[in-house]
């Protein structure tokens, strides 16, 4: 008997959900040929600053005509976007806990420049699911399916935007320190980059404690 797989979306430094959900599969497939999304986590994430929640978003070249699959966006660099994304993350978390523990890892990708978002996307999730602690198989679609008999489609469950989510039960987070929770109260499910800043080894225990919608 063939093992459940998770299918997902590409995303940019992906919501803490997202890892929730991988740490319950051995396999998890990127889908690599739907139509892109705009205002999505495939080109967006988000963080908690002094000023509360900010965005991070990847512009794109824009392309006439219908959305091109996700596997042909290219990132436009026509603005100093990477530069900008450090110095936030740097703001953002360079009192945290761990901030120096990951820094030189991530470093990298805010300083070389990928052509493709995908390709960009692809080398972020291999990471930051090794930096959590997860060590399931990653691989892409070979073409674009409505369903797929050997995965659970999460590929529209993580949104920002409450409207674009196929509602599977709610992801429930469970609470972890953050730097500007005095101020804000705990923000739930930012990007995974905000545990990892903030609890540093224990993000794989915090990901266990949580409860993520669908796959009960």
């Amino acid at each position: 008997m063939k093992k459940m797989k998770l299918l997902v979306s590409a995303a940019y430094f992906a919501p803490v959900e997202y890892f929730c959900a991988a740490a319950g599969f051995g396999e998890v497939v990127v889908e690599a040929h739907e139509r892109y999304r705009k205002q999505s986590y495939r080109s967006r994430c988000e963080i908690l600053g002094a000023n509360g929640v900010l965005p991070l978003v990847v512009p794109v070249q824009r392309v006439h005509g219908s959305p091109p699959p996700i596997r042909d966006v290219r990132i436009d660099y026509a603005t100093p976007w990477q530069r900008q994304h450090w110095r936030s993350l740097r703001s953002a978390y360079g009192s945290s806990p761990f901030y120096m523990h990951y820094a030189d890892e991530l470093a990298p990708f805010f300083f070389r420049r990928e052509g493709f978002l995908l390709d960009l996307n692809l080398s972020v999730t291999r990471l930051l699911l090794g930096l959590v602690g997860l060590c399931p198989e990653v691989s892409l679609t070979d073409s674009y399916a409505p369903s797929y008999a050997d995965a659970l489609d999460f590929r529209r469950c993580v949104s920002p935007k409450r409207s674009r989510r196929e509602e599977r039960g709610a992801f429930s987070a469970a609470e972890y320190y953050q730097v500007f929770s005095p101020r804000f109260g705990f923000v739930p499910n930012l990007s995974i980059l905000d545990l990892l800043f903030n609890e540093g080894p224990s993000a794989l225990e915090t990901l266990r404690r949580s409860a993520c919608g669908g796959l009960g």
